[in-house]
């Protein structure tokens, strides 16, 4: 692919996608921008799985590497500061401290508050253990992360890098999970200091305008985001393979039967085939 800037970005508005927007406009570089409609589904195209075998975002093609694909958002964000001998540190001790906390937000301070914030709003069951088991833990990884900065201004060897930046936008969406700042200001103090970085900000509203930095302490408009949130989740429970515009139910051996002919409510998700049916011709629009 000929491409004037070194870069594309496939990416949508989560606090993954986030972590590497921030990294790019920190370093200043040019890339080309991909929106990828989760909503939609985009994901889990064809197209997008030749990049991304596992059908998530973000993902990135290094065009003067001869179209080098890089995908999970912790290499993404290694690679590119490798590359760019930025924000990761060139002593081996130093890049074992900034990798194991960037390790560490990868293998469980994301995943944990992602489950966290599905258990609390987007789960159709409400299930009290689910909800408390990862919101604790959540809360645990948070304290961990207060108590580290205690008297230090960034999370390894005291100075910005990519450890901060995989970290911050998931502290950022801390109240979607249900957590609270206000036993943690060391925590909060850190955060301010992430925001405080104009590329922190130009970060945020890649690929589309931040929502969360006028719903944050806005009740209305938070649960309005809420909502909006709670429709995408709704449709990856119906997406498929199959293709674009294509909801096929999952279960029973009838993936390939048109929603008219499915059985009434589906076992997983619980929504009714007519339910099924706008929210399929919504999609097409």
């Amino acid at each position: 692919m000929t491409s004037s800037k070194p870069y594309t970005l496939y990416t949508s508005g989560t606090p993954n996608g986030w972590k590497v927007t921030i990294l790019l406009e920190e370093l200043g570089v040019g890339y080309n921008l991909h929106p990828v409609s989760i909503f939609k589904g985009e994901q889990k195209e064809e197209w997008f799985r030749k990049i991304n075998p596992n059908a998530r975002i973000p993902a990135l093609v290094d065009h003067d590497a001869g179209d080098t694909r890089v995908f999970e958002s912790g290499a993404i964000m290694w690679y590119l500061a490798t590359k760019h001998l930025k924000y990761f540190p060139q002593g081996l001790k130093e890049q074992a401290e900034t990798m194991s906390w960037l390790m560490w937000q990868m293998g469980g301070l994301g995943p944990m508050q992602g489950q966290a914030a599905h258990f609390l709003r987007f789960a159709k069951e409400k299930i009290p253990y689910g909800i408390s088991r990862y919101q604790n833990e959540t809360d645990r990884l948070y304290q961990v992360l207060d108590t580290l900065l205690e008297g230090k201004e960034w999370l390894s060897n005291n100075e910005y890098s990519i450890a901060d930046m995989a970290t911050f936008p998931w502290v950022y969406a801390a109240a979607i999970a249900g957590i609270s700042m206000d036993d943690k200001p060391n925590l909060q103090k850190w955060v301010d200091r992430c925001m405080a970085r104009p590329a922190t900000s130009k970060g945020l509203d890649v690929p589309e305008p931040n929502p969360m930095k006028t719903s944050v302490g806005d009740p209305e408009a938070f649960q309005k985001r809420i909502a909006d949130v709670q429709k995408i989740s709704i449709v990856e429970k119906m997406q498929t393979v199959a293709g674009p515009g294509s909801l096929h139910c999952q279960a029973r051996g009838d993936m390939k039967r048109p929603i008219a002919q499915q059985h009434t409510r589906h076992p997983s998700c619980g929504m009714s085939a007519p339910k099924k049916r706008y929210v399929q011709m919504f999609l097409r629009k």
